[in-house]
């Protein structure tokens, strides 16, 4: 019998370690070349220099992570990546058109981050963000945003939160804080405090109310993020949830830290299965 649900994979090496801490290193660098040079072209699309910068940039920390993390991976995160960046994309495409003060475009990002890790959640924002702003290249700043939200979610299930159900909306929280913190000097910086949807209209009711640009900026930046990524982080959840619990056991991150209530016990079920008769 295979011994495919029981049998873990590699432990990372120094050199994959190393290569996540480059793709991390990565990452914070872009996002300091945006906020310190101030492009005004970058939401221009890939032909202006600033945003071929910021592709460029998120684009080799993107392929550092998955080089660190992909030998660790079970083939159903291939399968489970492009899926998640089509629920990201569709959904923030859509979300954003309407006038929901949210954005629900990293559902795919916050699962993957769950049943894979923190290297992979954060690799799949940037892949996510970086396909989306062929479409929408008004996205692309905040890609160190959606690598963040990614490597969060990672923790938050490292960390036993996905485990008590209830704990998933605090991490979700807590990770809106980090994103909107992350969301708004770009926002500010990059696009004049300017944004579409009903994020501008918040940032507009707060400007008309007397508030200077960055304290709305920042105070609607604040406004969306926290409820948006409760409800994000709640959703990605009992999505991991309602998957074949076969199917979640292949990840050696969730057998390893008991990710998912009862998985400890599937495991060892997996194991007795498993293991050869006499």
């Amino acid at each position: 019998m295979s011994h495919q649900l029981t049998v873990d994979a590699p432990r990372r090496s120094p050199l994959r370690i190393t290569l996540t801490i480059l793709g991390a290193a990565a990452v914070v660098a872009t996002y300091a070349f945006l906020i310190v040079s101030q492009p005004a072209d970058v939401a221009n699309g890939p032909t202006a220099a600033s945003a071929l910068v910021a592709l460029t940039g998120f684009g080799i920390a993107m392929v550092l992570l998955f080089a660190g993390i992909l030998p660790t991976l079970p083939t159903t995160t291939l399968a489970l990546i492009p899926v998640a960046l089509v629920l990201n994309i569709v959904l923030g495409q859509f979300v954003g058109s309407t006038l929901v003060p949210i954005y629900l475009d990293s559902i795919g990002t916050v699962l993957v981050g769950f049943l894979a890790g923190s290297a992979a959640g954060a690799a799949t924002g940037l892949l996510s963000t970086l396909v989306w702003s062929f479409f929408n290249p008004s996205v692309l700043p905040f890609a160190a945003g959606a690598a963040a939200i990614g490597a969060l979610a990672g923790l938050a299930a490292r960390w036993g939160l996905v485990r008590r159900f209830y704990l998933v909306p605090v991490a979700g929280v807590v990770t809106g804080f980090v994103a909107a913190a992350i969301a708004a000097p770009i926002a500010v910086i990059v696009f004049g405090g300017t944004a579409t949807g009903a994020t501008g209209a918040v940032i507009a009711l707060f400007r008309a109310a007397g508030e200077g640009l960055v304290q709305s900026v920042t105070t609607g930046a604040f406004t969306s993020d926290l409820p948006d990524k409760l409800v994000t982080f709640s959703i990605a959840a009992a999505l991991a949830y309602a998957l074949p619990r076969r199917s979640t056991q292949r990840f050696e991150f969730v057998r390893r830290h008991r990710v998912l209530a009862g998985a400890k016990r599937a495991a060892e079920a997996a194991e007795s299965k498993a293991a050869p008769t006499a």
